[in-house]
């Protein structure tokens, strides 16, 4: 990154998030795992990114794709073992790489050791106050404490079953009724994460990212959601002192660790909250993410962040596809080009081939703005959203939606590495076990061997954008500056010399005067920019 030296990493960074389970395999058994991630470190070091974020690793049952953990302090087995993970660690830091490890402070799984101590030993286990157990409304207790709608939708309370098979009380999941949520009123629970914190940071992990970050404190006296009350568990006061605790504890480490929050946040001056220089370093930019490919409504969510993160000081970020939304391949080839999870997206036309091209442009508006940017594995191979057959769907989106969201899946299939079908070097040669969700056929062009050494190549086009931000001086961290430009189009300047065009209208509009072009998303017209075309410019006088 060209973050100036004395400033953090992370204010500047290309992370790259790595999804576990569908990246790469190293065993054969369809799964990916640390084996395969190790053996891949050569394609994230050629892509030239600053640090690896991977989403949970821990032992679990998989009610949540691991977001529902047993043990925060090992690994799953499906993916190998806390001693590869170190090794992993380690090599990645050979490269230069950084190490980004996901924690799940809200909820763990029903088989966590406390919440099945809370369960065996009835209404009076001391484990119950760690979670929140409450008994149920009516005469007879069959009525749920509360209607709060989950984050998947549907209920939030189960009832329990007591020790002599009689009904007993029920708990909160804001989740699915495997991921019991945590009392953070309590303190042993504050105690465990910040032991968890430091279980990491001693094994030279270098930041962790934080899961559903807004939702851990509730209002204990259980009040419903009201439109003209404070919600009862989204984005309370008494986080932050969650946050300022745990950046105590990261501020004891050498090497600049980070805190980064997931914060999905309208209000952008109480998602700048979480920001403040005592709370978390950075949090992910869903505004961002969800903005429709249109310059007007681009401009207006890239000041308000800038606008939001300023009075905190802490840099930006810049996420255009994840874990949890559909690939923005596909959301920049429909009609409707924003996202949000209100919105059914399956059986929607899409036009691939514009979705690609957009995409391209949107990954140099994104690599150019100021702060960090994130890029979702399979992005720089230009991959695109999959309709994953219901039979093999296994995110509890799609059930608790009543089979009406089809669920994230489609985002998560296995990537391609090489071959002309599936797996795709996914997993090795010969493995008898297929991916856990099928690949599409047509993804034989996308595979990184086929774009490797391709001028006009996804991948191609990655790499240089990363190794150009890593040599301009005005890019990373630091100010922007708007430029005059047409109606639907953005210009902004990044230091003395570089200029990032992006054209969003449906006519080729004049590049401004240049000294060289540095890159371009797809073939330019002379001096004309065609239509959802981005391009960098050296701009000064020699």
């Amino acid at each position: 990154m060209s973050t100036a030296d004395n400033s953090p990493w992370w204010r500047g960074a290309v992370i790259y998030q790595v999804y576990p389970r569908s990246f790469a395999d190293g065993n054969g058994d369809g799964i990916g795992d640390i084996a395969g991630i190790r053996s891949r470190l050569n394609h994230l070091s050629a892509l030239g990114i600053d640090a690896i974020w991977f989403s949970p690793w821990y032992p679990s049952p998989m009610a949540d794709a691991g977001y529902d953990v047993a043990d925060y302090r090992d690994i799953d087995p499906m993916f190998g073992t806390l001693a590869e993970v170190e090794a992993l660690i380690a090599e990645a830091h050979g490269l230069g790489i950084r190490t980004i490890v996901d924690v799940v402070p809200n909820h763990c799984s029903d088989q966590h050791p406390w919440f099945q101590a809370a369960l065996a030993g009835g209404p009076g286990a001391p484990e119950r106050e760690l979670f929140w157990f409450r008994p149920g409304r009516g005469p007879n207790g069959d009525q749920r404490p509360t209607d709060w709608v989950g984050e998947f939708g549907g209920e939030t309370w189960t009832r329990t079953t007591n020790p002599d098979g009689t009904p007993g009380d029920w708990y909160l999941h804001l989740f699915t009724a495997e991921q019991p949520d945590f009392n953070w009123e309590h303190p042993l629970v504050r105690a465990e994460f910040e032991d968890v914190l430091r279980f990491w940071f001693d094994r030279g992990v270098d930041g962790i990212r934080i899961d559903s970050a807004g939702l851990l404190v509730k209002d204990g006296t259980l009040p419903e959601t009201l439109p003209d009350r404070p919600h009862p568990f989204r984005d309370l006061d008494g986080v932050h002192d969650i946050y300022r605790s745990w950046r105590r504890i990261a501020d004891e480490y050498p090497g600049d660790r980070a805190l980064i929050g997931e914060v999905w946040m309208p209000d952008r001056q109480r998602f700048a909250n979480y920001l403040r220089p005592d709370e978390l370093h950075a949090a992910f930019n869903f505004d961002f993410l969800g903005c429709a490919w249109d310059a007007t409504a681009l401009r207006e969510s890239i000041d308000g962040t800038l606008h939001a993160h300023e009075p905190v000081g802490a840099p930006a970020t810049w996420v255009l596809s994840n874990h949890d939304v559909t690939r923005h391949v596909t959301r920049y080839g429909r009609e409707d080009t924003t996202f949000s999870f209100a919105k059914k997206r399956e059986g929607i036309f899409t036009d691939l081939e514009l979705g690609t091209v957009r995409a391209r442009a949107a990954a140099l508006l994104s690599l150019a703005l100021p702060g960090a940017t994130y890029v979702y594995q399979g992005e720089e191979l230009g991959l695109w959203e999959v309709d994953v057959p219901p039979e093999q769907r296994t995110d509890p989106m799609w059930p608790r939606s009543g089979y009406i969201d089809p669920g994230r899946d489609g985002c998560r299939v296995p990537l391609p590495w090489s071959g002309d079908a599936p797996p795709f070097g996914f997993s090795p040669d010969g493995a008898a076990t297929p991916p856990w969700l099928s690949q599409p056929a047509e993804w034989k062009g996308r595979t990184a061997q086929a774009q490797t050494g391709d001028p006009s190549s996804m991948l191609t086009l990655y790499q240089q954008a990363i190794r150009i931000r890593r040599a301009e001086a005005g890019l990373g961290d630091g100010p922007m500056n708007w430029l005059e430009a047409p109606a639907e189009v953005l210009a902004f300047a990044r230091g003395e010399e570089f200029v990032c065009v992006v054209n969003f209208s449906d006519a080729p509009v004049s590049l401004p005067t240049h000294r060289s072009r540095l890159l371009a998303s797809g073939p330019l017209d002379g001096d004309l920019l065609p239509p959802d075309t981005a391009v960098w410019l050296r701009t000064g006088t020699a």
